[in-house]
């Protein structure tokens, strides 16, 4: 059984920086994506990042491109969000979530991914 666990959320100020945490465990990871999402009150989920794991090639939302950094330790299996010049409206629930049957391909669509974490809480004040 694959578990995803997430930290590192918490409250900030707009400009400071936060890093979030995933770390996967359960089987053995080698082909596959994974990715963070984010669910702002009364907002739908929405795609932030994604990493392919062999390559480590990135794609980001608009909103968070030149904030926000993934990237992923193979040693740990654990992917990383570095958000950087915080805004109120990065404020959500922060998922990350893991696709094994992609082939790579980072998809926004949350319905495309196998397993999620439980989700870590980032507050931005303004």
């Amino acid at each position: 059984q694959v578990q995803l666990v997430e930290s590192g959320g918490g409250l900030v100020q707009a400009g400071d920086s936060l890093r979030l945490s995933c770390a996967a465990s359960g089987r053995t990871f080698s082909s596959y994506v994974m990715a963070w999402f984010r669910q702002a009150p009364g907002k739908e989920r929405e795609f932030v990042a994604g990493i392919r794991w062999g390559a480590g090639s990135a794609y980001y939302t608009d909103s968070v491109k030149g904030r926000f950094t993934i990237s992923r330790d193979n040693a740990k299996n654990t992917v990383y969000l570095q958000m950087n010049t915080l805004k109120p409206e990065d404020t959500a629930v922060y998922y990350c979530a893991l696709d094994l049957d992609g082939y790579g391909t980072i998809f926004v669509e949350g319905t495309q991914y196998d397993y999620w974490g439980q989700g870590t809480q980032v507050t931005v004040s303004s």
